[in-house]
């Protein structure tokens, strides 16, 4: 059984709410159709505005109930309000919506997670020999300084644990251990530090294990890559697709109290499907 088949399982199991403030867009309605037969979630349309809607936003950001009301006008901060609000339990966007509007309405009605100093993201990488892994960050953060570069390495592995069973994180570098010197080096080291994950360390040594005990540096068997900047992350991503064959799925975001998906806006419907199924695997 493969990852997805077995998210899949979790996902019928759970049988969670999931709000689709897209629907009317003929891959997602398409998508929650397939969701909805298979019974993997129950897919909600976007809901009224409601007085626990108005309160959670207004608990959240100690907004007045005016301003409130005017907020939630918006499909995604209503969308993302019906989740704060305990309507529904995950919200899938990005269709026809950018990211960063997905995180600003995720941001505002939601926010983050105990712990979480911001928001990042992660493509599910299933290689062709059977490897699966994350990559972080690929979408969100350009050009994070070593507390961001932390945190995301954070999230990243409690994403890869709820996804993967286990998170074996490499901090990704240029340089290995003291190898190379440099502003970009130094800041992968310290947020390696902050963590306790490997790292500073070059992809090869993070991936190899005969290289790794060469450079003495991990195992050589990291299933995380967290990427420098947001350069070396998409085009990472989008290497291992075009010539490895790998399949991408994401990006996902992670950090926030609740689920929350950031679709591509060039996902099919079968893309979508695939999306919310990870997505629920993770809360």
């Amino acid at each position: 059984m493969g990852l997805i088949d077995r998210l899949a399982e979790t996902a019928k199991a759970r049988r969670a709410r999931v709000v689709f403030p897209e629907i009317d867009d003929p891959r997602v309605a398409e998508a929650t159709a397939r969701l909805r037969a298979d019974g993997l979630c129950d897919p909600l349309p976007l809901g009224e505005v409601t007085d626990a809607q108005i309160a959670a936003l207004v608990a959240a950001r100690g907004m007045k109930e005016t301003l409130a009301r005017r907020m939630l006008d918006k499909p995604l901060i209503r969308a993302a309000a019906m989740v704060a609000a305990g309507e529904a339990d995950a919200v899938v966007a990005g269709a026809d919506s950018p990211t960063r509007r997905v995180i600003e309405a995720a941001g505002l009605a939601i926010g983050l997670a105990e712990g979480v100093t911001l928001p990042s993201s992660f493509f599910l990488m299933l290689l062709p020999d059977g490897r699966e892994m994350v990559f972080a960050d690929c979408a969100v953060n350009v050009a994070p300084d070593a507390g961001a570069l932390a945190a995301i390495a954070r999230a990243s592995a409690v994403s890869a644990t709820a996804l993967l069973g286990q998170a074996r994180v490499a901090m990704l570098s240029f340089s290995t251990g003291t190898s190379g010197t440099g502003d970009s080096v130094d800041t992968v080291r310290a947020a390696a530090e902050a963590t306790g994950f490997t790292g500073p360390v070059q992809a090869d040594a993070a991936l190899n294990p005969r290289i790794a005990a060469k450079k003495g540096m991990g195992q050589g068997d990291a299933n995380v890559l967290v990427f420098p900047s947001l350069d070396a992350g998409n085009i990472a991503y989008k290497l291992a697709q075009e010539l490895a064959g790998a399949q991408a799925l994401g990006p996902f975001l992670q950090g926030f109290r609740k689920p929350v998906c950031d679709l591509s806006r060039g996902a099919t419907a079968a893309d979508i499907v695939n999306s919310t199924v990870v997505t629920l695997a993770l809360g």
